[in-house]
């Protein structure tokens, strides 16, 4: 399967911009048993900048890539949120915004291995700060790369905003990649993107599923959006089970690595970082893939909330057998 390369941009532009509408500034601890009522001592705390776009934009770093990524901050967490982005070396375009930046926690059961995530709402955007948003996208546009809008949207934030940016990024030769579920993903797609990655849930609400969607019920579904023209690519990430990628050239199936799960947070953020930029780099889809599942595997390894390392991705991709560790099909065998 290959992919045209998109990665010649205006000088100084990154080939890879990334857009979170809703960060938040993660927290992730351990302790030793999770029980109501009593308190809970943790071990030490780890703060990170996230959200899916930032997420994305870290673990591109990691792999010794380059990209912009661009989010709304405000209020005192907004300012902590700056500085752990800074340490993070993610050069960022910062919109600043009335309300606070909402936290996310992770904690991890020492005793049982279980992770507990919360995630708190997000600041309400007025119509001047969302657009400011949209407008500082529009600045900033990779023309000839991608745009990788991903996470959730905030209160205020229309539901059709992702819809906006396929209008924008298809009037200025950019790819956009969205990561997002229901109605505003619904919105996107009408429009027609790039990319969409899907989980399981994700596709069977898209598709109005009563239950989860069985192997057979989750290839028709994604080939179908590829084959209606709503997502030229459409990568749907299966947890433990792999992953599955279909366009309009092939059908391509990958395992998971078998590696000692830690912690699951940031892992689809980390698959979609490693298959943009191996696409910003002017690699096949074929070897974007390859790198992806590598990237997302190597991130269930790292405890909390961080993300993968660029040696974990090279020597789990070296344990891939040579045909990547997929199976691959022209989308010409199916009916």
């Amino acid at each position: 399967m290959s992919a045209a390369s998109h990665a010649v941009v205006s000088e100084g532009t990154p080939a890879i911009v990334t857009l979170t509408m809703n960060p938040a500034l993660d927290v992730s601890a351990t302790t030793d048993r999770v029980v109501p009522e009593h308190k809970l001592r943790c071990g030490p705390a780890r703060f990170d900048a996230g959200g899916g776009g930032v997420n994305v934009s870290r673990a591109v770093r990691n792999l010794g890539g380059h990209s912009l990524a661009v989010y709304p901050l405000g209020g005192l967490n907004g300012e902590t949120y700056r500085a752990h982005a800074a340490a993070a070396e993610i050069s960022s375009a910062v919109i600043p915004i009335a309300g606070e930046t909402r936290e996310s926690f992770t904690f991890s059961d020492r005793s049982t291995g279980e992770q507990y995530r919360f995630v708190l709402p997000g600041p309400t955007l007025s119509e001047d700060e969302w657009r400011a948003c949209l407008a500082t996208v529009r600045a900033r546009l990779p023309r000839g790369g991608y745009l990788v809008a991903s996470g959730s949207l905030p209160p205020g934030a229309p539901e059709d905003f992702y819809a906006r940016l396929a209008r924008l990024a298809a009037d200025e030769d950019v790819r956009l990649i969205v990561d997002a579920s229901g109605r505003p993903l619904e919105h996107a797609l009408a429009e027609g993107v790039f990319l969409i990655k899907p989980s399981r849930n994700e596709l069977a609400q898209l598709v109005h599923a009563d239950g989860e969607l069985g192997p057979e019920e989750q290839l028709d579904a994604v080939t179908a959006l590829v084959s209606a023209g709503r997502a030229q690519v459409v990568a749907l990430s299966l947890g433990a089970a792999g992953a599955l990628l279909v366009s309009s050239t092939g059908i391509l199936r990958s395992t998971s690595p078998a590696v000692p799960v830690v912690s699951a947070v940031g892992a689809g953020d980390a698959f979609l970082a490693g298959l943009v930029l191996r696409l910003a780099q002017g690699r096949s889809l074929d070897e974007a893939f390859r790198t992806a599942v590598a990237a997302g595997s190597a991130t269930t390894t790292m405890p909390g909330t961080e993300l993968c390392r660029r040696a974990d991705v090279e020597r789990l991709e070296a344990l891939l057998p040579s045909e990547g560790g997929m199976t691959w099909r022209s989308t010409s065998t199916r009916p």
